[in-house]
């Protein structure tokens, strides 16, 4: 049963590094039973048939944050929740690259518009103080907050402070400071951009998928990510000006979005400083 563990919920933002905890560090700590996030649709499954004292689990989320803490919350409230966050800027970019890579075509301020919020992404969405707010609706206990930054520019350091937090340890020279996923330069993404606008759908909603059955969506994503994926490693092929010399995101654009949140970036600095 659960009730005598001592269980710890990795609520992993997208862009993050969060794939990079879940398969390199996560799996490597010492004195705590991880249950890869493969195996969160069952969560409650395999917490309470661990035999070990602490649990560790980890899933990815982001729009669905609130809801994911809230269905895990009713199980176990006393959980103790980790989360990592990256400046606004930085954080949507990377959204951006991500939806671009998959086949999206619009620009940077149609995905996420702060000036008029029509983007696919809507500025409610990034506040970050909205998610600690969830979290502590939820939860017991307010979480250990990190940051992407941290993690790129010391990672061992955030390495110790998560093992300090959850009381386990861990063998530096087993961890690899390597990316997980391969990252795609700015031209590849130009020119895939270039390409979907003629020739891809917009990657599918949440209706359409669930109009269209499981298997069904997941057949047409993987072919759609099969042609992407070619299309990207092809841009090799082609001249320059089929992808133009402006930037895949103007720094203006960054500018704006890095602004428009700077109080709340803030207010989770001095949030993170008290808490942890």
């Amino acid at each position: 049963m659960s009730g005598s563990k001592e269980i710890y919920f990795h609520v992993g933002l997208g862009k993050v590094a969060s794939t990079y905890l879940q398969y390199a560090f996560f799996p490597k700590l010492q004195g705590i039973d991880y249950i890869q996030r493969t195996k969160y649709r069952h969560f409650q499954k395999h917490i309470d048939g661990s035999t070990a004292s602490k649990v560790l689990i980890s899933r990815e989320m982001d729009n669905q944050l609130a809801y994911e803490c809230e269905q895990f919350a009713a199980v176990y409230p006393d959980a103790k929740v980790i989360i990592a966050f990256r400046q606004h800027d930085g954080w949507m970019a990377s959204q951006y690259r991500r939806y671009v890579k998959n086949g999206g075509y619009r620009s940077f301020s149609e995905f996420f518009d702060v000036d008029r919020n029509t983007g696919l992404w809507k500025t409610e969405q990034a506040i970050f103080m909205d998610k600690i707010k969830s979290i502590e609706q939820f939860f017991h206990h307010k979480p250990l907050v990190l940051f992407h930054e941290d993690l790129k520019n010391n990672p061992f350091k955030v390495f110790d402070q998560i093992a300090s937090y959850i009381g386990a340890s861990y063998d530096k020279k087993a961890i690899s400071t390597d990316a997980i996923h391969a990252s795609y330069n700015e031209r590849q993404l130009k020119f895939i951009r270039s390409v979907a606008q003629k020739w891809f759908q917009e990657p599918n909603s949440s209706k359409q998928v669930q109009s269209e059955g499981g298997l069904r969506h997941w057949i047409r994503r993987r072919s759609k990510m099969l042609a992407c994926y070619a299309t990207m490693y092809s841009s090799a092929l082609f001249p320059d000006h089929w992808v133009g010399s402006e930037p895949l995101i103007l720094e203006i654009e960054r500018a704006k979005v890095r602004d428009f949140f700077a109080d709340d970036w803030k207010a989770l600095q001095q949030y993170a400083k008290t808490v942890n």
